[in-house]
């Protein structure tokens, strides 16, 4: 099955008919004369990988805002935390642990990253099932239920940003040594398929959307936030 989550349009020549000047299709009829291009089951990989890195920025602003004592409500980490649990870990990782890694064991290649990768996993489960019962409203009004909180986003943060570095920069390139084209090309069909039955059509962008909204609530979804206000010499 094919969506509009793994192509994109590419624009193609309307010819007009000798001696004619034929009129301008509708951007309608281009649309569908348009070719498509298909997107890799690795740049499926790590495009979520941004999904979870703009997670991990929603979590830090909370625990910024939590640390000076700022308002923030308990929702933006349950919201967050519940992204996590069905985006992260019951889809990306499933994906990872059910295709990727054992590619990797049955050819005997970076065997000890993967082990640690799946070790990652696990603990990360861990770790969401405690800000998901930290972050319920009654749990956060409680102070000290807080700081748990806190200790535990950040531990998520601290070992999350390196495992998907790694992955993307060891794991992932490295698949393309064992793997032939073909079996890529059946990754990407696999990894289509199970994202329609969790999430239905455009099944990335509705989480991409999810977690704009995050953002929004926070005022962090202006990339233009981030940038250093450095004065010039």
């Amino acid at each position: 099955m094919e969506s509009s989550r793994r192509h994109f349009f590419v624009a193609a020549g309307v010819g007009c008919a000798a001696g004619l000047t034929a009129l301008a299709p509708s951007d309608d009829k281009k649309d569908k004369d348009k070719p498509e291009e298909e997107v890799s089951a690795l740049e499926d990989l790590m495009r979520e990988h941004g999904v979870l890195n703009r997670v991990l920025l929603v979590y830090e602003e909370g625990l910024r805002r939590l640390h000076a004592k700022e308002e923030v409500g308990p929702e933006v980490f349950h919201k967050t935390a519940e992204l996590v649990r069905k985006f992260v870990e019951e889809y990306h990782e499933k994906l990872e642990e059910t295709f990727i890694f054992p590619e990797f064991e049955k050819h005997r290649k970076h065997v000890d990253l993967v082990q640690v990768l799946r070790q990652q996993h696990e603990a990360g489960r861990r770790v969401t099932d405690l800000v998901l019962r930290l972050s319920a409203a009654d749990a956060f009004r409680k102070e000290g239920n807080r700081k748990q909180l806190a200790a535990a986003c950040s531990a998520f943060i601290r070992m999350y940003r390196p495992h998907e570095a790694r992955e993307d920069t060891v794991l992932f390139p490295a698949l393309h040594k064992i793997l032939p084209t073909k079996r890529l090309e059946e990754l990407g069909e696999q990894f289509e398929k199970e994202e329609d039955r969790l999430f239905g059509e455009e099944g990335f962008e509705k989480i991409v959307d999810q977690v704009a909204a995050l953002e929004k609530q926070l005022g962090i979804y202006d990339l233009a936030t981030f940038t250093p206000k450095i004065p010039s010499r």
